[in-house]
């Protein structure tokens, strides 16, 4: 009888082993593959966009990005053109080498004389002035974006 319950207990480790590795590699598989732009992931719970703030700032719009917190890259700044990807794959135009950063975290783009901040459904989820957004977000000058332990900050 015990040689009968070791053979059990022996099937029983390897398919819980199994499902292990099917669940890692289902993980890496969803890190890696690219998000297409405009879709959000299922199973995600909706949260309430950041409040808008009132369109009486007048003056030139921001144009560029700066890194104001976190990592080496401290005190750079980036121009807004087309676009800027930021996550950890080295096609992003903003690379931060942080494990709480997806391959493709978020973009920040000019739209009709805005700035509109995406979050590219990033798993551990993109900030805006401390709350979290979902989705396509206004940006202003002066706001603050925090990405993983990087806090990026709107400039004109």
């Amino acid at each position: 009888m015990p040689q009968l319950v070791l053979e059990l207990l022996k099937y029983v480790f390897l398919v819980m082993l199994y499902i292990f590795i099917a669940r890692a590699v289902k993980a890496v598989y969803v890190e890696l593959r690219p998000q297409p732009t405009g879709r959000r992931p299922s199973g995600r719970r909706s949260q309430a966009p950041a409040p808008a703030r009132p369109a009486s700032r007048k003056g030139k719009a921001a144009r560029k990005v700066a890194i104001v917190e976190g990592t080496s890259s401290k005190g750079k700044s980036f121009e807004l053109g087309d676009e800027l990807i930021i996550g950890r794959a080295d096609k992003c135009h903003i690379v931060l080498d942080d494990t709480y950063v997806s391959q493709m975290h978020a973009r920040i783009y000019p739209r009709d004389g805005t700035v509109m901040l995406e979050d590219l459904g990033s798993t551990n989820g993109t900030y805006l002035n401390r709350r979290r957004i979902t989705g396509t977000t206004e940006l202003h000058r002066g706001d603050q974006v925090k990405i993983g332990k990087t806090v990026l900050e709107l400039r004109r």
